[in-house]
């Protein structure tokens, strides 16, 4: 019986791996490097309409609901608001209408409209295409390939799941024989002589095995995203339990309250309970029994930290509660998924690895592409050299 080489094995299976999902790979990295600074860019291009003049006492949030809705006529109807604690900082209000029987992402959008608005007069600063925001559309791509994420989701998933095979094959070829292949394995040894296809397979191997702790991550963090089942082992193993989280709606209670009032109570209330937080998110009810949803992010430019109030849309009545202090530490992963996934759990510096090691990743494809195309030329220019001599 003939024996089998283990890395010639290994070999293989990296190769075809990586020719069966190298171009979404790449997609996917290139996509995610360009999305890791996304708010910075936002805030610099947007910054004259997310900053007002600050004054005594904000308008009430049913009248500059009402009123930015009046203004914008009833072609796009409101679905959230986003309010901050920061005196200075504009309410964005959203428009946001989608198409269930769409199959791409420009389809699946009627509208997507983000509404920045002075609080303390009410005026319109800017309205924003958001369906085709530069970074909208990165997103989109990096998520689902701009197919509705129903279609597009899985085939992400699955190249992600391919990939971190390939890290994980790529880490075993690596593995060098010796003290002096490990020296190449691990640094540049260039010469003036040093060909092309040495320093091609030489940042293949070496950027390859530096980033691959950190993409490993990045790659399990997008697979928290792509299949619930993937997601319910982290929660498992990090709360100890296979009871989920209670993610229930409360429901509202019709009384002859006015709507609006209650609005302006819901806000009112998570803005004393929660007076650090840097803003809150509201929803408006959809139908008569639902409720007012408010979602409070605690730190500028994390996730990590949240925590979700329901008030009853006709009292304002806080109905339920959901605490970060509260929840378990599977919860609380799942949380930090997005912040993890970019790397602002660490602040900028994360960011900026994230950023590397994301444009490394998407060369990875690249490169591994020209050495396979590199050594089928070398064996066709061997095979006919042994014609000629026989």
């Amino acid at each position: 019986m003939k024996k089998i080489n283990f890395k010639k094995f290994i070999r293989k299976i990296h190769l075809w791996l990586g020719l069966t999902s190298g171009l979404i790979v790449f997609i996917i990295a290139i996509t995610g490097c360009i999305y890791v600074f996304s708010d910075e860019f936002t805030y610099s291009f947007r910054k004259n309409d997310m900053y007002v003049q600050s004054q005594e006492k904000p308008l009430d949030l049913n009248i500059l609901w009402e009123s930015t809705q009046q203004q914008l006529g009833p072609t796009f109807q409101l679905s959230w608001v986003n309010v901050y604690n920061n005196p200075t900082k504009s309410y964005i209000f959203y428009a946001y209408k989608s198409n269930e029987n769409a199959i791409t992402y420009f389809e699946n959008l009627e509208y997507y409209k983000s509404i920045y608005v002075n609080p303390y007069t009410g005026k319109i600063l800017n309205i924003y295409n958001e369906e085709l925001d530069f970074f909208n559309i990165v997103k989109m791509l990096h998520w689902s390939l701009l197919l509705k994420t129903e279609y597009g989701q899985p085939i992400v998933g699955y190249s992600t799941i391919i990939f971190v095979l390939m890290l994980i094959s790529g880490l075993i070829l690596w593995l060098p024989k010796n003290k002096k292949s490990r020296k190449q394995r691990l640094t540049f040894q260039w010469k003036n002589t040093t060909k092309w296809k040495r320093k091609n397979y030489d940042f293949h191997n070496i950027l390859g095995f530096y980033v691959g702790s950190v993409a490993i991550i990045i790659a399990l963090t997008g697979l928290v995203w792509a299949f619930s089942w993937f997601q319910a082992i982290v929660y498992v193993v990090g709360s100890g339990t296979t009871t989920p989280p209670d993610f229930s709606r409360a429901t509202s209670t019709y009384t002859v309250s006015p709507k609006e009032t209650a609005l302006k109570l819901a806000l009112e209330t998570s803005k004393t309970k929660y007076l650090t937080a840097n803003g809150f998110r509201i929803t408006q009810a959809k139908d008569s029994t639902d409720i007012i949803n408010v979602y409070i992010q605690q730190y500028d430019g994390l996730y990590y930290v949240n925590h979700s109030l329901q008030f009853d849309q006709y009292s304002g009545k806080l109905l339920k509660e959901r605490n970060h202090k509260n929840k378990n530490f599977g919860e609380k992963i799942i949380n930090a998924n997005y912040d993890i996934h970019v790397g602002a759990i660490l602040g900028m510096p994360g960011k900026i690895i994230a950023f590397i090691a994301s444009l490394i990743c998407a060369s990875l494809p690249l490169t591994g592409f020209l050495i396979w195309i590199g050594r089928k030329r070398k064996n066709k220019i061997d095979y006919k050299k042994t014609l000629v001599k026989n």
